[in-house]
């Protein structure tokens, strides 16, 4: 707090210690907070004898607000909060350019390095004072000699990253800011060896790279206890460029920490103005020649306009205009009155090292903070006009929903990113997957081509914490190369279909239950669905079926149906040998259309006839093609077709099944006769014998 004080005009201190501003530390954290910062903790400081008590405020600070990593940057906060008065760092008077500076400067990508500052400076390296280590320690930054120490306390205080390098360990007076060559190589201050890629900006000498630009410095140039001269560099470098560099290197610092939310282009100048200031004021050094300003392309200031009605209409309040400009003016902006009267208008320029401000409404923004959020107003927008009804992907997703935890099934979610081995697995080929060009880890490397890794390894979390009865679905997107981003449905099913009960025995699920599932899905749409077998890798042969779905007039493949693969589930780390059944269908086809030509029927006032049909038929014939025939052969007033037996064995051929259906016919506007039924099953027959050579048993 007293590094605070330094710089701005307010009393903090004990109860009483003056009207106008915070009566103690506790209401200037209470102050910050309500202006949109966080203040994770008020600690007290040890201070030398004689000293009054200090206290450490530990701020976390949004990453679109880098003018706040500073201690200046805070102070001008509380100045604006309090109509207090700055009173910036003192700094030795500098010159952009000068013929007596015997460095030059080259930059040869102004795209990744705007702007950068170099100058001289004959230093004595020994120990910092007791005041500036402390302070630096308060900071959580070490002190390690009085040169480093003067540049990180800069960085501290102006929130503008500087190092100091050894000028004899250069080759030459030349510093040169250019992208790296393809496998050049650098020692970092970490003493780890890097190489480094052509997108990376480095700053070198003559002959090779002294620093990774915005990150970390060379060791070759480090300043140690027999460095007589430094040169001192503040620069602007280009974020992404340092966010991409940290990314690659693994190589996160303070420096870079600032640079790549946006460091302040005008900062530089006043960076090592403060630097060699403060080389005097702590006897370390003295300044040698003029600075250098490598500044090839000053940006023009933003401006932006800023309408008091436009801040009332954001706000539903009214804020007095006699408030909007002084308190920008104390954030650093500079307004300028455009129109007067009852809703005056200024042109707001915005500062540099106000990085997020572009836009309007970022200024209202700020008018809001330090009016005061806690004085808005609670209203509810004004509705012109309906609001637009939901998509109906939310109503069918619904839909889903309610119909398998109908069924026992429980949601689950999982990421959208899996690993490339397991993404293979499920029958997906490697042109198809999308890749991700920055990973943060092998296990999220590509973005999903289905849905059932993430759901498959969700079953084994569960199963690794004995839980053995599993029924699990997932909504979601799965992509692919091509085909874009696609709305899925993915279900697994493992364990007992019904519990073990002093009514029966248990019974283990199996495909038929997880089918079962689906068909009711279907149903639930008024569609209908069907399974042909076929084959899919990840799927147990033989135990693996086509989905076909039929929407009105529309029969459409949408997914697959079958057991898990043991040998997969084992690899992927599956405990226990139980069947795993699962299933991943396209929902796109799957729609509420249906509702709107559903209607409600009647209880039927007339009565049903059964009859059943026991037929030899050839054992490979899917069971859907069998009713689709019976349904097309036996007219309209069939209504119900069920499979209620199946045996092979004795007396009956080998490739043969006896299959026993129940049809129920039924009129809705007569009884039916003995004769309409018979010729019905007559029908039905026949078809039998011609498609599959059926014989009546």
């Amino acid at each position: 707090m007293s590094w605070l004080r330094e710089l701005v005009e307010v009393p903090v201190g004990p109860a009483g210690a003056g009207a106008g501003g915070p009566t103690d530390i506790a209401d200037l954290a209470d102050a910050l907070t309500m202006r949109g910062f966080e203040v994770g903790a008020v600690e007290p400081w040890p201070t030398a004898d004689g000293d009054p008590p200090d206290a450490v405020l530990d701020l976390e600070i949004t990453t679109n607000r880098p003018d706040c990593l500073s201690v200046f940057g805070i102070a001008r906060e509380v100045g604006a909060i309090y109509a207090a008065e700055l009173r910036p760092p003192e700094v030795e008077p500098t010159v952009a350019s000068a013929a007596d500076t015997p460095i030059s400067i080259t930059i040869t990508d102004p795209a990744l390095c705007p702007r950068y500052v170099g100058a001289l400076a004959d230093v004595t390296v020994g120990p910092s004072p007791r005041w500036l280590a402390a302070r630096l320690e308060a900071a959580d930054v070490r002190p390690i000699n009085n040169i480093v120490d003067v540049t990180n306390y800069v960085m501290l205080e102006l929130g503008h990253p500087m190092h100091a390098f050894d000028y004899a360990t250069l080759a030459g007076p030349e510093i040169r800011v250019r992208r790296a060559v393809a496998g050049e190589r650098i020692r970092t201050l970490d003493g780890i060896e890097r190489t480094l890629q052509p997108d990376m900006l480095t700053i070198a000498d003559a002959e090779r790279p002294q620093a990774v630009a915005g990150v970390m410095g060379g060791a070759d140039s480090e300043v140690g206890d027999t460095t007589r001269t430094v040169l001192l560099e503040a620069a602007y470098f280009n974020p992404i460029s340092v966010r991409r560099t940290n990314k690659r290197l693994a190589l996160s610092t303070d420096a870079s920490f600032r640079f790549e939310r946006g460091a302040d282009v005008s900062a530089p100048i006043a960076a090592i103005a403060r630097a060699r200031h403060l080389l005097a004021v702590i006897g370390a050094g003295r300044p040698r020649g003029a600075v250098v300003d490598c500044f090839p392309g000053p940006p023009d200031p933003i401006v932006v306009r800023l309408r008091h009605q436009r801040i009332g209409h954001l706000l539903g309040q009214t804020v007095d205009p006699a408030f909007v400009a002084p308190t920008l003016t104390r954030l650093g902006f500079a307004p300028r009155l455009e129109t007067e009267g009852e809703s005056p208008t200024w042109q707001v320029t915005v500062p540099s090292f106000r990085v997020d401000v572009h836009r309007e409404e970022d200024l209202i923004e700020e008018v809001a903070r330090h009016h005061g959020y806690e004085r808005l107003p609670t209203t509810f927008p004004a509705l012109t006009r309906p609001a637009q009804a939901a998509g109906g992907w939310r109503a069918r997703d619904q839909t889903v929903r309610r119909l398998l935890t109908g069924c026992g099934f429980s949601e689950a979610i999982t990421y959208g990113f899996v690993e490339r081995e397991a993404a293979l697995a499920m029958h997906v080929e490697a042109s198809d997957l999308v890749a991700l060009s920055n990973p943060l880890s092998e296990k999220g490397a590509v973005l999903r081509p289905s849905l059932l890794p993430g759901l498959v390894d969700s079953l084994i979390h569960n199963r690794r914490r004995e839980r053995q009865d599993i029924r699990l679905f997932e909504l979601g997107s799965r992509f692919r190369q091509g085909a874009g981003e696609t709305p899925s449905l993915a279900v697994a099913l493992t364990g007992a279909a019904i519990a073990q009960h002093w009514t029966g025995p248990e019974r283990t699920a199996d495909l038929f239950d997880l089918t079962g599932a689906l068909t009711r899905l279907a149903e639930g749409f008024g569609a209908q669905v069907a399974f042909e077998a076929g084959t899919m890798r990840a799927l147990v042969p033989g135990r693996t079926a086509r989905i076909q779905l039929t929407c009105g007039a529309h029969t459409t493949a949408v997914g697959w149906v079958g057991q898990l693969d043991p040998t997969l589930a084992s690899r992927r780390g599956l405990p226990g040998s139980r069947d795993v059944y699962v299933a991943e269908l396209d929902l796109r086809p799957l729609t509420l259309d249906a509702f709107g030509r559903l209607r409600a029927a009647p209880v039927p006032r007339h009565p049903s006839v059964v009859r059943d049909l026991s037929l030899e038929i050839d054992d490979a014939l899917p069971a859907a093609q069998v009713r689709g025939t019976i349904w097309a052969a036996a007219g309209p007033t069939l209504v119900s077709v069920r499979e209620v037996d199946r045996y092979q064995g004795s007396g009956v051929p080998a490739g043969s099944v006896s299959l026993s259906v129940r049809l129920t016919f039924r009129a809705a506007d007569r009884t039916l006769t003995d004769a309409e039924v018979q010729t019905a099953t007559d029908e039905v027959v026949s078809a039998l014998e011609q498609a599959y050579r059926a014989k009546l048993r």
